[in-house]
């Protein structure tokens, strides 16, 4: 089964309100037609619409921020022969990096 992407998830929410795309596409500060291929997957949204989507539709805005930044971390690495392995190795590094801030504290 695919995973729903980030597009298809804000359009799906939009329809659930029964939201116009241009009064989603206003509160973001975008044209219609950018909110619209943000939908279809042929534009990336940025990240300051994140914590906008999340109040207009009442939703944790961690949890959609992980969803975006999932998503924008897939993007980058989709076609890479060793993406995976990239992805495991900077998991490791994140890791590392925060052991070190807390001894820190």
């Amino acid at each position: 089964m695919a995973q729903e992407t980030f597009g298809s998830y804000i359009r799906k929410l939009r329809e659930r309100d029964n939201m116009p795309l241009r009064k989603l596409a206003a509160y973001l500060d975008i044209d219609q037609s950018t909110l619209s291929k943000i939908e279809t997957n042929q534009r990336q949204p940025t990240r300051e619409m994140v914590p906008l989507l999340a109040e207009v539709f009442k939703l944790d805005a961690k949890e959609l921020s992980v969803k975006y930044l999932s998503e924008k971390i897939l993007y980058e690495i989709r076609d890479e022969e060793n993406g995976l392995d990239a992805l495991r190795l900077a998991e490791k590094t994140i890791s590392y990096n925060k052991k070190g801030k807390d001894k820190k504290r």
